[in-house]
């Protein structure tokens, strides 16, 4: 593993990270002092700090239930649950996430919870598709996302955006209710607050799908660092990209996908990140995955297809599966 690499990717992410918090911060703080002055925007603060302290998190069950996901025991799957003490311990986890099958046709992984009670999620369409190396650096890349308190990150900041949008949303009433004052004369407000609050809930959104970005290319490079093998995780972004998308994709750009404007992404586009992977793979590349302990391919058999009884489909939820 290209261990210089691996430092210069994960300092220009935590710069990243730094810096989209602060702009989430600077606009919720600007937001708060033009509406209320410098007791509201303490006040502001203060909620903020009680917020990133109890952060809360909802429970892995809850989402579980809403998946219909299949709870594995590590009687069932022995190998599997080896292959993740291995990565948990390398990612100084004391606690081991629980793993779930979900029965989807999907090709789709992904973790939830916290670093004392997380989850992660397997599909039959994942499991079905992906080779031993592509499997570990999946699960090491979810389970960076519990290592590094991701949910936790993303939670906070979506509730940072949710504040900043409903004090934009009281600005532009109170704006409204004083466009008889302005048409007078008898009111004149500040350009840059009038600026700031119409454009705080699209601005925020946007930092909010950069951060996410960000703690993507993070998770890849933590995974790549726990597993020592940045490849099988780019193999099985590679292969993921290939395999999903829509019908007409499909049909009429077989393997591609039709462009999505970057900014309005929550998951970087996945060549991008095949090639910071790729960055980190040393001159001379050793395979550390095979000695990876998942030794029995036929541990999967019994438990591929349980439970599928259709084709993917959308949810009263608002769940894909």
């Amino acid at each position: 593993m290209d261990r210089q690499r691996l430092i210069e990717h994960r300092v220009r992410n935590g710069l990243q990270q730094l810096g989209l918090l602060g702009l989430l911060a600077l606009l919720l703080g600007y937001l708060a002092w033009e509406m209320g002055g410098e007791p509201f925007l303490w006040g502001t603060l203060l909620g903020v700090a009680v917020l990133w302290m109890i952060n809360p998190v909802a429970s892995p069950r809850l989402l579980v239930r809403l998946y219909g996901a299949i709870p594995l025991s590590p009687r069932e799957m022995p190998g599997l649950y080896r292959l993740l003490e291995g990565l948990a311990a390398r990612a100084g986890l004391e606690r081991l996430p629980r793993l779930y099958y979900l029965p989807s046709r999907m090709m789709n992984a992904f973790a939830t919870g916290h670093r004392e009670d997380a989850a992660i999620l397997l599909s039959d369409g994942l499991l079905r598709r992906l080779e031993r190396r592509e499997l570990i650096g999946v699960l090491a890349h979810e389970l960076a996302h519990v290592a590094n308190g991701d949910i936790q990150l993303m939670t906070f900041a979506d509730t940072l955006s949710r504040i900043t949008g409903i004090l934009a949303l009281i600005g532009q009433v109170l704006l409204l209710f004083s466009i008889p004052a302005l048409l007078l004369g008898l009111a004149t407000p500040p350009l840059m607050a009038l600026l700031v609050l119409l454009g705080a809930p699209t601005l925020s959104a946007l930092a909010q799908l950069a951060l996410s970005r960000n703690r993507e290319f993070e998770a890849d490079r933590s995974a790549a660092e726990l597993s020592g093998d940045p490849v099988g995780l780019a193999s099985a972004l590679d292969k993921l990209e290939r395999q999903q998308g829509s019908f007409w994709e499909q049909m009429m750009l077989p393997g591609r996908h039709l462009p999505d404007p970057s900014l309005l992404r929550s998951h970087p586009p996945t060549q991008e990140r095949i090639d910071r992977l790729l960055e980190l793979i040393p001159d001379e590349l050793l395979d550390p995955a095979l000695g990876w302990p998942l030794d029995d391919p036929r541990e999967l058999q019994g438990l591929l297809g349980r439970g599928i009884k259709r084709s993917p489909r959308w949810h009263l939820t608002g769940l894909w599966h």
